[in-house]
């Protein structure tokens, strides 16, 4: 009879458990995502910007390395979704528009 109550008392321990990790995860990955919709823009002024020829939408690059295709969301260090904006590596703490391109773009691996 013990054994028994030994058994169901780890199995109740273990659901709950596994159910507190669960939620502990899903909380602590809700504030990412909060944080890479709160980056300010990337502005046509910012230092960075102008270095890399950033251009807000990729389609409208008068720049010679621009292919037909290449933007932000395909390039490597972009890790926002496919619409809007995300962050991106080569600016730090600034989002760029998904649509966008500058001259460092590296495409992701396939």
């Amino acid at each position: 009879m013990s054994h028994e109550k030994n058994t169901e008392s780890r199995r109740r321990f273990l659901k709950v458990a596994a159910g507190t990790a669960s939620a502990v995860a899903i909380m602590g990955g809700l504030p990412r995502f909060a944080r890479a919709a709160d980056l300010p823009a990337v502005t046509p002024d910012d230092p960075t910007a102008k270095a890399l020829g950033y251009v807000e939408d990729g389609s409208k690059s008068a720049d010679p390395k621009h292919k037909a295709g290449d933007t932000c969301t395909n390039c490597q260090f972009y890790s926002g979704g496919p619409a809007g904006r995300g962050p991106c590596q080569l600016f730090p703490g600034k989002s760029v528009n998904a649509k966008g391109w500058c001259v460092s773009h590296n495409p992701k691996p396939a």
